[in-house]
């Protein structure tokens, strides 16, 4: 009967080893980090941009966490056991260039080398958390980037409702609110932020209560104010992504040339009596607003909610999927709505995808962003550049 000795001497006679100086070249060379020490452990100290991935949980993560079978891997555990165990575990499952460093992270510090103190969650947020932390795409690193993200709603209504409850309830960890209204019992059909013991009251109040019962990790800032040129270049530059629930084109017009000079993708979603769009404007990299819609249509071709009327369900699908894209930004996740339109049609249960292209003719673009001023839009929503005697 093999003994526990007979194990890892067998383990180690089919792997390859090496000291902490020659994991530090490796390292150097592109090798990945591989630590396979318990998360208490990872929490008293780790190697920079190393990946963490228990012992326990290695054959069922890793295949998910290192895609590429042939990317070289130099594994540690503490002191450089389970890390042998690991390395041939690894090269069962077709990993062809993996080597275990001897004495583990024990050693690599007390020889002095490089290594710092995990950013972490609290137990509390693994328990909450614990659906994401599942996700190999996902996993403590993204839920981490949540909670480090910033997402500006541009309104609490239809659409920023399901968007920002959604958010708030992923983690993303600061949330910013724009709307100068109040609540009325006409909104209760679809703009679930809000209930009937707050009409009367400012929508951003209304959802800030809403949003911190939900998730007190959340850090929710408002602006009871109308958004306008006068504020737009304060406001914008304090988030990663705008979710963009504006009723109004001249609100549309100016958040694009303020999102394009500052470079800040917006989710843009919009619905229609049963129809409901979403897309991704990325300033930086693809196409915007004005390269979709050039100039706003005539009113009589595009009435408001108010007067048209809405399906009460329409803005929940719509905004959540405004939520999932601005997670996926966030995150760097999947294949997003950059360059491409989804149309809902609620009647006939149908999506269809439109592609966008960029207008070579548009001077509001990213590589123009010096010469974009932002200023107050009239119904035609003209943009101005510097410059340009025909602002």
């Amino acid at each position: 009967m093999a003994t526990f000795r007979d194990l890892l001497a067998d383990a180690r006679s089919r792997i390859r080893e090496t000291d902490p100086a020659g994991a530090e070249a490796l390292l150097a060379d592109g090798h990945l980090l591989l630590d396979v020490r318990e998360p208490d452990e990872y929490e008293q100290g780790a190697i920079p941009d190393s990946l963490h991935i228990p012992r326990g949980n290695l054959e069922s993560n890793v295949e998910n966490r290192v895609t590429d079978r042939d990317q070289p891997m130099v594994v540690m555990c503490a002191g450089g056991v389970r890390s042998a165990f690991a390395a041939d575990t690894l090269q069962q499952l077709g990993y062809t260039d993996v080597v275990s460093m001897e004495g583990g992270f024990n050693r690599w510090k007390d020889e002095g080398r490089d290594w710092r103190t995990p950013r972490t969650l609290s137990p509390e947020q693994r328990n909450r958390y614990q659906r994401h932390l599942l996700l190999p795409e996902v996993g403590e690193e993204g839920q981490l980037k949540l909670l480090d993200a910033s997402v500006l709603m541009l309104g609490a209504g239809g659409l920023g409702s399901p968007a920002a409850l959604y958010l708030a309830a992923a983690g993303v960890g600061r949330i910013g609110i724009i709307d100068m209204d109040v609540v009325d019992e006409s909104n209760l059909q679809r703009q679930i932020l809000h209930n009937h013991d707050r009409v009367g009251e400012r929508k951003v109040d209304s959802a800030k209560k809403t949003l911190t019962a939900l998730n007190p990790d959340v850090d929710v800032v408002t602006y009871d104010v109308r958004l306008g040129a006068d504020n737009i270049m304060d406001i914008l530059p304090e988030y990663d992504v705008v979710v963009d629930g504006a009723d109004n084109f001249p609100s549309r017009y100016l958040l694009n040339d303020a999102s394009v000079k500052l470079g800040v993708p917006v989710v843009h979603g919009s619905i229609f009596r049963f129809e409901g769009q979403v897309t991704v404007f990325d300033p930086r990299n693809g196409v915007t607003y004005r390269d979709m819609l050039p100039e706003p249509p005539p009113a009589e071709f595009a009435p408001s909610c108010a007067e048209a009327g809405v399906l009460g369900v329409l803005p929940g699908i719509v905004g959540s999927i405004q939520a999932l894209e601005a997670i996926k930004l966030i995150l760097g996740l999947g294949d997003g709505l950059s360059g491409r339109l989804v149309a809902f049609d609620a009647m006939d249960m149908s999506f269809r995808e439109y592609r966008l292209q960029r207008d070579p003719e548009l001077e509001v673009t990213w590589e123009n962003r010096d010469r974009i001023e932002i200023t107050e839009l009239d119904d035609l929503c003209m943009p101005r550049l510097v410059g340009d005697s025909n602002g």
